[in-house]
């Protein structure tokens, strides 16, 4: 068999990071990971390529050589997978499909000759099988789970690393928690299911074998799912294995709010090469919170949570959401002065949409509030239900939440306080490269000499460079990452009109 497995494309989105990726030389924030995982399930003996639309055009002689052509995706990338299968379609190609997208919306996807849904480890051995026999169905979906110690290493042969700013890998799936508006438990289950540590382990060394060095993200909706074998097993493992390759990774993830409660785990983490993790707050609004049972966020004061976290020398990045059913009007500025106040540099911050499967999704539902399905867009206007506030004080207060976060003063003011506060325990190795001079000097021009934030980038360049010089590569990080965040909000203003709303 030829398999021609192609990625569709991300538009432009708060995770996208496409205007920084400029700065660092590189096409894409993220390999297609889980093509990856699929391609390495396949067959040794069939014939593999990969298309990633983010960093190449996909060609009809592509489709053409393909006996059968995979596709992977998820909701955001809805438009491209429409755009891929009509052009197979049309060049006779055979499409089988899997993913959360396909997985919550495969009745939709009726051109799709294949559906292999729900976790590949169980239901593509189905298909094969059946394939073999010449007898493949249009549907395959199984209410099992998948041991993940069957997961075997990404086939990362068939991508270049050096086109992507961070590498990925999974250690766990599923989450203990089941807030109302997340689809996690719907895709993976309330268990965390784990990699024992010696076949993470592996993974991190398939990565380090091939030469990469730099960013890896770990994609796992609650990393801290299990923290008994996490502290007693995995993180240990992961801190001997960095620490003998002089730490040629710096490690992200993400986790729920208590990890803030957990001294030693942090410090595991901390020495394992974490510097930074995705949190979702959602709300400083405790009502908001008791609405869409967020368990581990209720009766905290979460402004302490993150600055313990933040102490332990571990960034956080911030989900935040307005919209909820109990938000207050006043909800914005509160959201405005939390965020300014705690020095989330990273806060996404987004309108609720209820994703299909979730009990947000059959509540809404059930009063009759839904209407069409969401674009998957963290940061868009679009909502898919009628929510309670009026919807003009609902957007005008999103914008107003947006616009003041993401301005050169308020972003630059947030990245200082973080800094000033934000103090590692261990010395990161520090492995200088070309490539990074490179990004200096355009993050000088295009920040320091082009850009409307110029004076508030040149304050902070010379006060970490002098203040904090440990720091000095994290700010220019942040103040690339800022310019992105600001380009994706002034451009959602622009489309505004275009995008349909209650």
């Amino acid at each position: 068999m030829n398999i021609l497995f192609v990625h569709p494309k991300y538009p432009e989105t708060f995770w996208s990071y496409r205007h920084a990726l400029k700065f660092v030389s590189k096409k894409a924030g993220f390999p297609p990971l889980g093509l990856l995982t699929v391609a390495a399930l396949l067959p040794e003996k069939w014939t593999k390529r990969l298309v990633d639309t983010n960093v190449h055009r996909l060609t009809d002689e592509d489709i053409r050589w393909a006996d059968y052509v995979f596709l992977g995706a998820m909701d955001i990338q809805r438009s491209s997978v429409n755009e891929i299968i009509t052009r197979c379609k049309s060049l006779g190609a055979r499409i089988v499909a899997g993913g959360p997208l396909f997985t919550t919306h495969h009745d939709e996807f009726t051109e799709v000759d294949h559906l292999v849904l729900n976790e590949a480890e169980v239901t593509l051995p189905l298909f094969l099988e059946d394939l073999n026999r010449g007898s493949a169905l249009p549907v395959y979906t199984s209410p099992l789970w998948a041991d993940m110690q069957k997961t075997p290493i990404p086939l990362w042969r068939l991508i270049k690393l050096n086109h992507y700013g961070s590498m990925n890998v999974q250690y766990s799936r599923g989450c203990p928690y089941d807030c109302e508006f997340c689809d996690i438990t719907v895709l993976y289950g309330r268990v965390p299911r784990i990699k024992p540590a010696m076949q993470f382990i592996s993974e991190l060394e398939s990565l380090y074998e091939l030469g990469w060095r730099g960013s890896v993200f770990i994609v796992d909706d609650n990393f801290i799912g299990n923290r008994r074998i996490l502290k007693n097993e995995i993180l240990p493992a992961m801190e001997r294995w960095m620490r003998a390759r002089r730490y040629p990774f710096t490690l992200n993830t993400e986790a729920s709010i208590n990890l803030a409660d957990d001294d030693e785990l942090m410090q595991l983490m901390v020495r394992a090469g974490f510097d930074a993790v995705f949190v979702g707050i959602e709300s400083p609004n405790e009502e908001s919170l008791n609405e869409c049972k967020k368990a581990p966020n209720r009766n905290r004061d979460l402004a302490a949570s993150v600055r313990a976290i933040q102490r332990a020398g571990i960034q956080v990045q911030g989900g935040f959401i307005v919209g909820f059913d109990k938000d207050p009007h006043t909800i914005f500025d509160r959201l405005i002065e939390f965020i300014q106040e705690t020095g989330i540099v990273t806060a996404m911050v987004g309108l609720l949409n209820a994703p299909r499967g979730t009990r947000l999704y059959q509540r809404l539902l059930q009063e009759g509030r839904l209407l069409s399905g969401m674009t998957g867009d963290n940061t868009d206007f679009s909502i898919n239900f009628l929510p309670k506030m009026n919807i003009d004080v609902l957007l005008n207060g999103y914008k107003n939440v947006m616009r003041t976060i993401y301005s050169p003063k308020e972003y630059y003011d947030r990245v200082r306080r973080f800094l000033k506060e934000f103090k590692p325990p261990q010395p990161k190795i520090f492995h200088p490269r070309l490539g990074h001079l490179k990004t200096l000097v355009k993050s000088s021009i295009i920040l320091g000499i082009i850009g409307k934030e110029r004076v508030h980038y040149w304050k902070l360049f010379l006060w970490s460079l002098f203040i904090r010089p440990r720091l000095f590569p994290l700010a220019i990080t942040l103040a690339i990452y800022g310019f992105h965040f600001r380009k994706v909000f002034e451009n959602h203003l622009v489309n505004l009109q275009h995008v349909h709303l209650p």
